[in-house]
Order: structure tokens, then sequence, then C-alpha cells
């Protein structure tokens, strides 16, 4: 443990948003924004966007940016996969429809469980985002 940092500070301070990797910066921040409703922050073309809604912070890394930059074994950072941010709806078979008539790619149909209905779908680059609508409490 660095001896400069207070014993009782925590190492983690807060959560400051979430990335993902993207081919192109400009049509990633355009679907955040158009399809979903999130905010523009900032975005350095090509290389990087930051979108928000809410206390929710969705960095965008485009190639050459500095947090798309290969491993140092190598491994190159691409973007899809299956972690993903879940972001909150109403009225999820609403929002599915609306989805659907904007072309959005939809991973699966609507799941329901004991906490709530979600499905997936995918940013233009395949990242994964998952739409949930909480159980009723």
């Amino acid at each position: 443990m660095n001896s400069t940092r207070k014993q009782k500070q925590p190492l983690v301070i807060g959560l400051w948003g979430v990335r993902y990797q993207v081919k192109d910066v400009q049509r990633s921040t355009d679907f955040y924004t158009q399809s979903l409703g999130f905010d523009l922050d900032r975005q350095h073309l090509l290389a990087f966007g930051q979108v928000s809604i809410g206390d929710l912070k969705l960095v965008l890394s485009g190639p050459g940016a500095s947090g798309s930059r290969p491993m140092p074994d190598g491994r190159q950072q691409a973007p899809g996969g299956w972690n993903r941010v879940i972001l909150q709806v109403e009225d999820l078979p609403a929002c599915i429809s609306e989805l659907k008539e904007r072309k959005v790619p939809i991973r699966n149909e609507m799941e329901s469980g004991p906490g709530g209905k979600q499905i997936q779908i995918e940013d233009p680059d395949g990242n994964p985002i998952e739409l949930f609508e909480p159980e009723a409490q």
C-alpha cells in the first residue's frame, strides 16, 4: 500500500462512468443521443466522446484514443462482448416497439424474472446495452 495514502481512505472513491470501445465516435454519439436520449458532454473526433444520462457517464473510445491502446501483451481492445451497462426504462414493451421502428439491433426477446423485465440491444459497434424495467414494488 502506498504510504502517502491515508490508512482509512478507500482505494476507490466513486463511479466515474462506463467505457465502451467504438469504431466511429460520431456514429456512436449520434446513436446514444438520438436513439436513447443521452446528452452529449464532449467530443474530440475521431478519438473520444462522452455522453451522459442522469448520473451515468458513458465514455466512447474510438481508434487511437488513450483508452483504446493495446495492452502490453499485445491484446487489442475491441467493442462487443457480454458485459454491459443497464439502463432503467418504463414500459419496456413500448420501448422495444420504438427501438424496432428505429431499426436498433435487438439481441434477444424480452425476458422476465423475479426482479423485472429486460432485453439486450446493441450500439452501432455491437456493444451490448441492457434495458431494464424493475418489478413494481
